[in-house]
């Protein structure tokens, strides 16, 4: 595995159909799968905590090899200190990657026979738009032009800030204090070094990370105060031959983060799709993701989710309730800097100040040649990956609009169908056949539908 991955390496309701058209669709329905990063084998995950010029960066690390070979390099901003730089809780990027996943939600037709001024109530309803133990790391290199601007250790890391005068100097640095870096990083740590940033080196003391027995690296978050509001990821390009994932987690007091230098697409969302999707959704949306991303010139960035954390429709997974804010690098929870005057007795839930953004990236070297670099806005509009899976009524239904409902059947199912091809490039033979032959509750449907036409 390349050494750099690790740098950076988402209800129950009752739903009436309104004249009887697939789009009369009450919002929440229920929730049954999500497309989290777990359907990624070489998917990196980072958090980021922005607020002003204040960001708290948590990167998992999903290193496979042996630890004894793990090194990151992060290009940051300034020298971080100690108190700067702490090992996260792993659980919580799971906890944010569950709860802002792309989700399938399921709805069922009401009779529809049923009352009409039933029907009729509810039309108004509308949708929601570093060195081992026992090797001491040399302080400095005049003839490398390398400064070691601080060293330390946190949890089963050692931790080492760099400046660097020169891209080669760093290289022949890194190599000769036992940092297994693959070839070519030279040309990659160019660029940082002309802009003066440093560089955050950490690898595991293997002495502490086997006294405490850990299987997996944990996570480690680091804080710094810059103007700048980006994501190096040219590192985690060296020798990469292949298109890498990136899932960024975005959570900000003010609303949706996108990206200032390249576009940011939303993803395909709020389609139905035909039922048997049910038993393949992992597969559905990376056929569906890897279209739109070949749609898009392989060159955007995809909103996943965006939403307030204080409230989701459907939820794939509980809210993040403070404490996990806070390990997630939210900062500002206590800040009493609000314009806003609460009534007497009322107190504003901690969440509420909480946006998250889910960006995709799939990236490569030649479509994606510069670091990220992000924007928040003021927008709050919600969005998330939402995909409907449709029942049809399957009961009698002996009146006018029962008879009108039968009529659109096949029309509704024929789109899902086409939708479906759509989006994947499935074969819509092969479609159509597996809407016919799914399961036994797909069977029948199909059976009391036939029944229907008299065939």
């Amino acid at each position: 595995m390349r050494l750099f991955r690790a740098l950076i390496s988402v209800l129950l309701a009752f739903v009436i159909l309104i004249g009887f058209t697939p789009s009369a669709l009450a919002f929440c329905g229920f929730y049954v799968a999500k497309a989290d990063s777990k359907l990624y084998n070489k998917a990196s995950q980072v958090v980021i905590a922005r607020k002003d010029n204040r960001t708290v960066l948590t990167m998992a690390n999903d290193y496979q090899g042996d630890v004894k070979d793990f090194a990151m390099v992060v290009p940051v901003p300034t020298v971080l200190k100690e108190q700067q730089v702490i090992v996260a809780k792993p659980k919580i990027i799971e906890r944010l990657d569950a709860f802002s996943a792309p989700r399938l939600v399921e709805y069922f037709d009401e009779d529809p026979c049923a009352s009409v001024m039933y029907d009729r109530a509810l039309e108004s309803r509308a949708m929601p738009s570093a060195p081992t133990a026992n090797q001491p790391i040399k302080r400095s290199s005049s003839s490398l032009g390398v400064t070691v601007e601080a060293q330390f250790n946190v949890g089963e890391y050692d931790i080492v800030i760099l400046s660097a005068k020169e891209s080669t100097g760093l290289e022949r640095w890194l190599r000769g204090n036992g940092y297994k870096i693959p070839r070519g990083a030279k040309q990659l740590l160019n660029p940082y070094i002309r802009q003066q940033m440093k560089f955050f080196v950490a690898k595991v003391n293997l002495e502490k990370f086997d006294k405490k027995g850990y299987q997996k690296l944990r996570p480690l978050q680091i804080s710094y105060e810059s103007p700048k509001f980006m994501l190096p990821i040219r590192l985690g390009m060296v020798n990469s031959t292949s298109e890498q994932d990136l899932i960024a987690y975005i959570l900000s007091p003010k609303g949706q983060a996108e990206l200032t230098n390249y576009r940011t697409a939303k993803i395909p969302s709020n389609v139905n799709i035909p039922v048997y999707v049910k038993e393949e959704f992992g597969d559905f949306y990376k056929s569906m993701f890897q279209t739109s991303y070949t749609k898009e010139d392989k060159k955007v960035a995809f909103l996943e989710y965006a939403w307030d954390m204080g409230n989701c429709d459907p939820c794939s997974a509980d809210p993040l309730n403070r404490e996990e804010l806070k390990d997630a690098g939210v900062f500002w929870l206590d800040d009493n800097s609000s314009n806003e005057i609460a009534p007497p007795g009322f107190r504003r839930p901690p969440s509420s100040n909480v946006f998250v953004t889910r960006l995709h990236v799939r990236y490569t070297r030649d479509k994606f040649p510069e670091d990220l670099m992000f924007q928040e806005t003021s927008n709050r509009d919600n969005f998330q990956g939402r995909y409907v899976l449709q029942h049809a009524f399957t009961g009698k239904a002996d009146c006018n609009a029962g008879r009108q409902y039968k009529r659109t059947l096949r029309k509704r199912l024929e789109t899902e169908a086409q939708t479906l091809a759509k989006l994947t490039n499935w074969n819509i033979q092969d479609i159509r056949q597996k809407m016919k032959l799914d399961g036994e509750a797909s069977i029948s449907l199909w059976q009391s539908f036939l029944s229907w036409f008299g065939i």
